[in-house]
Formats: C-alpha cells, sequence, structure tokens
C-alpha cells in the first residue's frame, strides 16, 4: 500500500528528512490524537493534531499538541483577528483535500495561515498527521514550519 499524499511529496520534494509511521486508524473516535499517540507509543505532546479553524471568516490552521485544547480567544489573536471558531468538518476537507483524521498541515489543497503552538517546538523531533488516515511523519520542528509555510506564531493550548 502506498503511503504518498500530497503531504508526504511536499516533504520530499523540499527534501526534508522525515519518517513515516502507520498505525490502524479507528473511525469515529473522539480526540484521534491521543490515539495516534498511543497506537505509535509516542509522547501525546508531541505528537501533533492539525485544526482547521476560521478566524473573522477567512480559513486558517493551528497545529497542536494531541494533548491540549484550543482557546478560541487566543487563536483569534495569533492570526490577527477578533473571533474565532472550528470549521465544519466537510468545510475543512473541501479546503484541504484531505478527510478528517487525516488533515495535515503540509500539501493542502487551498494553502492557508498556519500557527504552531510555541510548546510543540521544544522537542527534537514531532509527529504530525501524513496526509491520510493513520498515517503520521516524525520530523523536526523547525521543517514542520518551513513545509508548512507556517510561523512561528504562538498559538496557547489549554487543557
Amino acid at each position: 500500500m502506498s503511503t504518498a499524499t500530497p503531504a508526504t511529496r511536499v516533504l520530499e520534494a523540499a527534501k526534508i528528512p522525515f519518517e513515516r509511521l502507520e498505525y490502524d486508524y479507528v473511525a469515529g473516535q473522539d480526540k484521534i490524537g491521543l490515539h495516534a499517540a498511543q497506537a505509535i507509543g509516542a509522547d501525546p505532546a508531541q505528537v501533533l493534531k492539525t485544526l482547521m479553524v476560521e478566524v473573522d471568516g477567512r480559513p486558517a490552521c493551528a497545529v497542536i499538541p494531541s494533548d491540549a485544547q484550543l482557546s478560541m480567544k487566543k487563536v483569534a489573536a495569533a492570526f490577527g483577528g477578533k473571533a474565532a471558531v472550528m470549521m465544519a468538518p466537510d468545510k475543512a476537507e473541501r479546503l484541504t483535500g484531505f478527510h478528517t483524521g487525516g488533515i495535515s498541515p503540509f500539501g493542502q489543497k487551498k494553502r492557508v495561515p498556519v500557527a504552531f503552538e510555541e510548546s510543540a517546538l521544544g522537542a527534537a523531533l514531532v509527529v504530525i498527521n501524513g496526509g491520510k488516515r493513520g498515517l503520521m511523519v516524525r520530523l523536526a520542528p523547525e521543517d514542520a514550519l518551513k513545509a508548512s509555510s507556517g510561523g512561528a506564531k504562538a498559538l496557547i493550548a489549554t487543557g
């Protein structure tokens, strides 16, 4: 089974070193990031989840540790807006080209601003969705920033 996705192709084209990690994705489960962390035997703080949001009606992408919760107020501030809401799953799928549970900040169909939670950038390596359910990629956080066209914007996660 091929593990090439738009996300992994972006990493390969940018010559960014990464490791593919596959696990058995369980559909309909809450806290997908925590399930992925457990399945691959990784620290949930280093397994990052990709959340699509809308800030003042504009799409954006927030990448935070799988054991954290977003503060919508802080997300809005990080993207220079006044209000933020989670994007509807069907809209996120159309915008990114990925299925929910497999959304990656890399290789999205439409490029949107990306911000990483600051604490997630302190680890030597992070794990992020590789563009399909059950596929994660492990790479250096600075490479993740480069590949996602994100910046070192601070998103303070709580919880």
